[in-house]
């Protein structure tokens, strides 16, 4: 059986195995985010205390990327996906555990997240640079979006099924489900046959890998700018997991149910997103594709900042999940097509230090604001710095390497400007 064009990358036995285990894995995720949310705001009540769950989550991400990189660079992608999804599981189930015997309290959440935080900062380099080894590169713009696709239908129906699981039973039949989903990815790892070989080592040691990731971003101004790009919007805008919580339980009055469908909303818009990317997107991604959206997340969010009702307050969180996804697949995408394979897990863990990375921060800074000025603050905060850094840095961008530069760095780039 051959799939349509716009799944093309299905067409690759292993990634339709990945695909597979992901998505059930996925939805079993979102339940988590959401449940953890909720926990976290009917212990403590407090934005502050929701934002330093999110920093402890992905301070990890922040401080060792860069060692991510390198050891994903050094050693088989599948097992060392298989090793970080196993522990992954246990986590879920030991918060589980916690909630359903009563015992829980914010400590114990905040020393999960944080052990959670330190198996993704390697599980999601060596996730998105073994996507290459299962479709090649021709299919990777297609694999990125079904990717995509998955992780926000995901998004879509984990929050929606957490919120009726948490108003019935609890949060804690979230967490144990998400910690059992893991066994189909983790079933769907084993009978992959690509095993994501490191490239052949040199002499160097770690710290000099490390470096040599750098200084080819360092001499590379379209990966430079992509970074900063991706970097300055995360740090700004994609604050989700604090943002919303706020605005549904603050804002809209909403409890658990509502808050799962304000999510489930996000996760409609970027799934529409990722199938437009899957069904239109060939080749290298234009810088255009990636600053526009850009702009349009961050002018969204500003949105979303005045909206008092429910359904407006939807329809614009639909926007942001539409535009965040093309704007990360296309930051996502251009990045893995123009590094070198031997450098491309160093490359994408710097992707992920920006991406992911920037939250402790961001969500330290918006978690702030919000205990201070309101939920809505926190809207207007992240919306507008986030518009304007991609105003500065498109226009940055457009000063250093203006007209009379554009013809050259279009051709030796095949187009991507």
């Amino acid at each position: 059986m051959r799939f349509p064009e716009g799944l093309r990358a299905l067409n690759h036995a292993d990634f339709r195995l990945f695909f597979i285990g992901q998505l059930i894995s996925l939805v079993g995720s979102w339940m988590q985010t959401v449940g953890q949310s909720w926990l976290i705001l009917t212990l403590t009540n407090s934005p502050f205390l929701l934002s330093l769950i999110s920093t402890l989550q992905f301070l990890p991400m922040l401080l060792l990327s860069l060692v991510a990189g390198a050891v994903t660079d050094r050693f088989p992608k599948r097992k060392l996906i298989i090793g970080t999804q196993m522990a992954l599981m246990l986590q879920a189930l030991i918060l589980s555990a916690l909630v359903w015997s009563g015992h829980v309290r914010y400590w114990h959440v905040a020393v999960l997240a944080l052990s959670l935080g330190l198996v993704n900062t390697l599980d999601m380099p060596a996730r998105q640079s073994f996507f290459v080894e299962m479709v090649g590169k021709g299919d990777l713009m297609n694999a990125i979006a079904l990717n995509g696709a998955m992780f926000n239908g995901a998004r879509i129906v984990g929050p929606a099924v957490a919120g009726l699981l948490i108003a019935r039973y609890g949060v804690g039949l979230g967490f144990f489900l998400n910690g059992i989903s893991f066994l189909a990815v983790i079933a769907a790892l084993f009978l992959i046959k690509a095993e994501g070989l490191p490239k052949p080592r040199t002499s160097k040691n770690m710290g000099q890998e490390i470096r040599e990731g750098l200084q080819y971003v360092a001499r590379t101004p379209l990966t430079f700018l992509i970074l900063s790009l991706v970097g300055t919007v995360s740090l700004f805008v994609i604050n989700f997991t604090v943002l919303i919580p706020l605005l549904a339980k603050q804002v809209l009055h909403q409890e658990a149910q509502g808050f799962g469908l304000l999510m489930s909303a996000m996760g409609l818009g970027a799934l529409g997103g990722a199938l437009t990317l899957a069904l239109t997107g060939k080749g290298r991604p234009s810088l255009r594709s990636i600053f526009i959206p850009g702009a349009v997340l961050s002018l969204a969010a500003l949105i979303v900042a005045f909206q008092r009702q429910v359904p407006f307050a939807a329809v614009m969180l639909a926007v942001v999940g539409f535009a965040q996804i093309l704007f990360s697949a296309g930051g996502n995408t251009l990045l893995q097509v123009t590094t070198p394979d031997e450098l491309r897990g160093r490359v994408m863990s710097l992707y992920l230090l920006v991406f992911a990375g920037s939250t402790p921060i961001g969500a330290f800074f918006i978690g702030i604001i919000s205990e201070r000025w309101g939920a809505p603050a926190g809207w207007w905060s992240a919306g507008g710095l986030g518009l304007v850094s991609v105003v500065v840095i498109a226009l940055w961008w457009r000063l250093r390497h203006g007209a009379d530069r554009r013809g050259a760095l279009t051709e030796s780039r095949g187009g991507v400007v």
